[in-house]
């Protein structure tokens, strides 16, 4: 039943206290009331309120509520105030104060319900998920383990509930209780031999054991003179035992299923006895015993012996549908009912049932074996995962600690260093070009970093080789508008979205702007989108933002989705002609050194086809006229030839020399000019002697030369300036004030004259 407002009558100290909760939403009704069995089965309260509202609440007078996360008491009158659940999901217990003396005298349960109509459904599945994924961790890269006949699960209280939610995950879970049913519908049985004492006259046939009972058995009648077998015999026993085959379901792998259910019943009321009556825990231990003990009453059960010995070897029992199940279960118990999660505290304490922190927890263990998957690696550090400690088997998972496992993948053409990190802290503190954020620190769910191999994690950050890409869990989403604010369409479908909705969005820029060398930041949500949203930064697959829903469930999750992705992440690195590389390169060459030049003088702006005029990379080629001769001649063919062979005088070619913008002139005892030619091709040709004495020439020397076709109309904001060529960086005094070199723009404009 759902309301706006309920009053809730109880009883301290054998005095009636009523609790009058209303919601503030008068359009939303928000107050849930479920009943007695529902409750009991889901471990949960029956008074329920929503997540994310607000309420008010009234005491009887003389009474207060107290609970330190919820409820927010009014300064005029403590016996009311506002209820503000905000994110907290669970069961909540609150403790009713008398007035006079500040005593506690009752408590009042309530829960607070998810705004996920799945949230019970997901819960369980992603606990039974992590439970999975560890205890297949523990067989695969732990130290050798034993089981125990009888497992002892005598624990910390503090770790109780823990352990419990583990094992609870197994033991409740769909596909147990259909092993189960699977066992008692067509069990493993075996031919079962009873003897019975059957009077002599009603044996039937004869066969040698009962003729060695005639020969030999006890309490022996006296046969008649005309009796057939007078002859053999004297007398035959009165009653002689005869054997009878039925078919039994006394058989060890039998036995073993109903000890393991034994076991598993008695590891429930272990719980109950620990747990204080009433809580969820003690609730939940309840549902678990109940349910188990359903199973033992079948009628196939009872008719099962004990087992004297613990056997795991039988191919039945490793090969049958249902009993590999319950075999596999059993083994998943013992270490399960043992494992220490100090993670968990952030799901599940103090009544907390927190489905968005346990999602994050859920989605690493998912991504830890797409990534396993998709790069074909056995990470490094992988075993550190589950560690001995004085509790028992420990869970190294919990928010805000940096935990990271890496490998080497071989892509056949590249290899890359892999490294995936869960709560991977990246520094505002650190300079450029150290690994961190360009502003304040930030910390991803989870990053994929990927570098190529050869070289350190510290040396590809500085060298610009190393991508991050990011991806952040977001339970409480349910659909990419819900995030970016606009459908399929481009509508924006939510305009007055909450406030940590746009955080979320913000966020997955900061991530991708301010986190030095990020290619990507994905939002992951428990959604059911057909498809998952990519938006690319520029034309490749990386940089860029999106979104991927991943589900909980026992099918399709949605990670097919992302594993489908991360092969083009792959695919994307082995091409080593990508933008990316391109821009990587840039920027390591751009920012390896701190700048040197400044030109604050007046430029051409840099745009249409002079898009590529940035002044430390435009080259200017400082040329020599040998008189007026040679300079008319430059002028009427637009042509400037340069020397080329071993002789001096000659021009060296280089990157700057080939990709030169312009050509300034200076000639005999001239060191200040203007002559400034802007060039029109992209190199300079090759010319011999003839070639120049064709084009009329005056009188050249050299075998060949490299001449560069020039335009005599340059940018108009270098008309009427000249430079100071005698102070160029490559300049020679004297007679070697002839030779030809080349600067940048930026140094040519430090020696214009004003």
């Amino acid at each position: 039943m759902v309301q706006s407002e309920i009053l809730i009558r109880t009883e301290t100290e054998g005095i009636p206290v009523d609790i009058r909760i209303v919601g503030e939403d008068a359009g939303q009704p928000a107050i849930f009331e479920i009943d007695e069995w529902e409750a009991h089965e889901n471990g949960e309260a029956r008074i329920q309120l929503l997540e994310g509202q607000f309420y008010e609440y009234n005491v009887s007078e003389d009474y207060y509520l107290k609970a330190s996360e919820v409820v927010a008491p009014s300064r005029i009158n403590p016996s009311t105030g506002r209820l503000t659940p905000h994110v907290y999901v669970g069961t909540l217990t609150m403790e009713i104060m008398s007035a006079v003396g500040n005593r506690k005298c009752a408590e009042l349960r309530i829960e607070i319900r998810s705004r996920k109509t799945s949230y019970r459904s997901d819960y369980r599945l992603m606990l039974e998920g992590i439970t999975e994924k560890c205890t297949d961790l523990l067989f695969y890269y732990n130290a050798p383990v034993t089981h125990r006949f009888i497992p002892d699960h005598t624990t910390d209280p503090r770790t109780l509930y823990q352990r419990f939610a583990f094992a609870n995950a197994i033991l409740m879970s769909d596909e147990f209780e259909i092993a189960i049913q699977r066992i008692v519908t067509t069990p493993i049985t075996a031919w079962r031999e009873e003897f019975i004492a059957k009077d002599v006259r009603n044996i039937g046939k004869v066969t040698r054991g009962l003729v060695r009972q005639m020969a030999g058995g006890g309490n022996r009648s006296i046969l008649s003179p005309d009796h057939p077998l007078k002859s053999k015999l004297k007398s035959l026993p009165a009653r002689m035992a005869v054997g009878s085959k039925s078919d039994s379901v006394d058989t060890a792998e039998n036995r073993f299923v109903k000890h393991a259910l034994q076991v598993f019943v008695a590891f429930a009321g272990d719980v109950k006895s620990l747990a204080p009556t009433g809580s969820r825990l003690f609730e939940e231990a309840s549902v678990l015993e109940n349910h188990l003990n359903k199973f033992l009453s079948h009628g196939m059960f009872r008719d099962i012996s004990g087992l004297a010995s613990l056997s795991l070897n039988s191919n039945a029992l490793r090969q049958k549908e249902g009993y590999k199940q319950i075999l596999e279960v059993w083994l998943m118990f013992d270490l399960a009912a043992s494992l220490v999660w100090r993670g968990g505290d952030d799901v599940y304490d103090a009544g907390k049932k927190d489905v968005a922190v346990l999602y994050e927890y859920w989605l690493f263990f998912q991504l830890l074996y797409l990534i396993k998957s998709v790069f074909a690696i056995e990470p490094v550090g992988i075993d550190q995962l589950i560690k001995p400690t004085r509790d028992g088997l420990g869970l190294q998972l919990k928010q805000g600690k940096h935990l990271a496992v890496s490998g080497l993948f071989d892509g056949g053409s590249r290899k890359l260093n892999v490294e995936f990190s869960f709560n991977r802290s990246f520094s505002g503190k650190n300079d450029y070009p150290r690994a961190g954020s360009w502003t304040t620190g930030m910390r991803p769910d989870f990053t994929l970093s990927l570098w190529p191999a050869g070289i350190s994690q510290e040396q590809a950050e500085t060298e610009e080789l190393i991508v991050h890409i990011h991806f952040d869990a977001k339970y409480k989403v349910e659909s990419v508008a819900a995030v970016f604010g606009e459908d399929e369409t481009g509508v924006n479908v939510n305009p007055e979205a909450s406030l940590y909705q746009q955080e979320d969005l913000l966020k997955m820029h900061s991530y991708k702007d301010a986190i030095r060398r990020t290619a990507g930041a994905y939002v992951l949500y428990p959604g059911d989108a057909a498809k998952p949203s990519k938006w690319k930064g520029f034309h490749e697959l990386i940089p860029g933002l999106g979104a991927f829903a991943i589900k909980p469930a026992k099918g399709n999750n949605g990670t097919d989705e992302l594993k489908s992705f991360l092969h083009d992440v792959v695919n994307h690195f082995m091409n080593r002609a990508s933008q990316r590389e391109k821009v990587a390169f840039r920027s390591f060459d751009i920012y390896n050194n701190k700048p040197t030049e400044e030109v604050r003088e007046v430029l051409p702006e840099a745009f249409g086809d002079n898009r590529a005029l940035i002044p430390d990379d435009t080259f200017v080629l400082i040329g020599f006229y040998k008189n007026d001769a040679h300079l008319k001649w430059v002028r009427k063919r637009r042509l400037y030839n340069f020397r080329t062979g071993t002789s001096g005088g000659s021009l060296a070619l280089g990157s700057r020399e080939v990709n030169a913008r312009y050509l300034l002139l200076h000639g005999p005892g001239e060191t200040v000019s203007g002559r400034l030619f802007k060039i029109k091709e992209p190199a300079p040709r090759l010319f011999s002697r003839q070639d120049l004495e064709k084009k009329k020439y005056p009188e050249p020397s050299g075998a060949f030369y490299l001449v560069y076709k020039i335009d005599l109309v340059v940018e108009p904001e270098f008309n009427g300036q000249q430079w100071d060529v005698s102070r160029l960086p490559g300049y020679r005094a004297n007679r070697a004030s002839g030779l030809p070199f080349s600067v940048s723009l930026s140094e040519l404009m430090k020696v214009l004259v004003k």
